[in-house]
C-alpha cells in the first residue's frame, strides 16, 4: 500500500472513531508500528491529526470550538436535532462529551428548562449562556485526549444521583458486541453513567454501525434509544430494530 493510501485510511479511521491506537492501525494496515508512528508524526506535523501517546485523535474532536470542518458535520447535526427533542422540560439529564453532544446542547431553545449534568467541560461552557438550563459539571481527573473528566471521583459522584436520560456518543456499536470503546478510563465512567440513568440514548453516525472497539461498555439490550442520521425505518437499522431499541 502506498503511503498516500495509508494516510487516507488512517484519516478515515481517526475521523470515524475520534481516537485510534497505533497498534490497531498496524494490524489493520498490515504494517509495523514503527511505520504507523512515522505516519502519525508526519500527519501531526501537517496539521491533519493530533498525535498522542499510543495513537492519534481527530482534530475536530480535540478542538471542537476551533474547527469548522467537523467530520460528518451534517450527519451529526441531524443526530443532534433528534437528541434535543428527547430533552423535555424539568428533566435531569446526563451527557458525555464529543462534537455531537456539543451541537445538541447548543440547539436547546432558550425556553427549555432542565438540569444538565455533564462530564465534559466543553459541554458546560456551551450551555453557559442558556437562561433556564441549570448546568452541573462533574469534576475529576481531566482526560486531555477525550476532553472529559474521568476517574474514581466521577464514578463515585455518579452513584449518588438518578438521571432521567443519559446521552452518550460511541466509538463502536454492533449486534454481537454491543457498545464498545478503546479507552479503559472512558469505559469505566460510561458504565457508571449508564448504571445511574433510567434511559440510555446512544448518538451514532451510520458509519459506526456494526463496528467494534477493544473494550465493551454495555450489552445492546441496555440501550433504550439509538439516534442516527438515518431514517428510523432504514433497512440498515433492521437488526437493531429487532432488539427492541427505539430508533430515531
Amino acid at each position: 500500500m502506498l503511503k498516500k493510501e495509508r494516510h487516507a485510511l488512517i484519516i478515515k479511521e481517526i475521523n470515524l472513531h475520534n481516537k485510534v491506537l497505533s497498534s490497531d492501525l498496524a494490524l489493520q494496515l498490515n504494517v509495523s508500528e514503527d511505520t504507523i508512528r512515522r505516519d502519525l508524526n508526519e500527519m501531526d506535523e501537517a496539521g491533519t491529526i493530533v498525535k498522542v501517546h499510543g495513537g492519534a485523535l481527530s482534530r475536530s474532536y480535540h478542538y471542537p470550538f476551533q474547527q469548522n470542518d467537523i467530520y460528518a458535520g451534517e450527519a451529526k447535526k441531524e443526530i443532534a436535532k433528534k437528541g434535543m427533542d428527547l430533552i423535555k422540560d424539568g428533566m435531569v439529564v446526563l451527557t458525555g462529551g464529543g462534537t455531537t453532544v456539543l451541537q445538541m446542547v447548543g440547539m436547546l431553545p432558550p425556553t427549555r428548562t432542565a438540569t444538565i449534568f455533564t462530564i465534559s467541560p466543553l459541554v458546560a461552557l456551551q450551555l453557559a449562556d442558556h437562561p433556564l438550563i441549570t448546568v452541573i459539571l462533574i469534576g475529576g481527573q481531566f482526560s486531555k485526549n477525550s476532553q472529559v473528566c474521568v476517574g474514581t471521583q466521577v464514578v463515585s459522584y455518579l452513584s449518588e444521583i438518578r438521571f432521567d436520560i443519559c446521552f452518550l456518543g460511541t466509538n463502536g456499536i454492533s449486534i454481537g458486541d454491543g457498545l464498545t470503546d478503546s479507552d479503559l478510563d472512558i469505559v469505566q465512567v460510561k458504565k457508571a453513567m449508564i448504571k445511574a440513568s433510567n434511559k440510555l440514548a446512544i448518538m451514532c453516525v451510520a458509519e459506526k454501525l456494526n463496528t467494534v472497539q477493544r473494550m465493551r461498555v454495555c450489552e445492546l439490550h441496555q440501550i433504550d434509544c439509538l439516534i442516527t442520521d438515518l431514517e428510523p425505518d432504514d433497512s440498515a437499522l433492521n437488526a437493531y430494530r429487532r432488539e427492541n431499541i427505539q430508533l430515531y
